[in-house]
């Protein structure tokens, strides 16, 4: 499943996730901040698109268990049709 964040719509976006899940987004301004916060129902895999840029080019491996929790922060470091750029940390398996 492919899951979109709309980033003109909001800037906390809350997915409860379960199965495979990829995040991909739409819209947005240079220079906003947004927040996604995954919260797994049963087994999760979750992935990015190719749009979420990570330190050292390496997206984060994301727990997998059901209840488990994690946080991606991310901002626009530019979008449109020149090509999306989200700079992204996580902070992973709240309990």
């Amino acid at each position: 499943i492919v899951s979109t964040l709309y980033l003109g719509n909001a800037q906390d976006h809350k997915v409860t996730t379960t199965g495979v899940v990829t995040f991909t987004s739409s819209g947005g301004s240079e220079g906003d901040s947004h927040t996604l916060r995954i919260i797994n129902s049963g087994v999760s895999t979750v992935g990015f698109s190719t749009y979420f840029l990570w330190p050292s080019g390496g997206a984060p491996s994301l727990p997998t268990a059901d209840g488990t929790k994690s946080l991606i922060s991310f901002t626009v470091n530019k979008c449109g049709a020149a090509g999306t750029e989200l700079f992204a940390g996580a902070s992973l398996n709240y309990s």
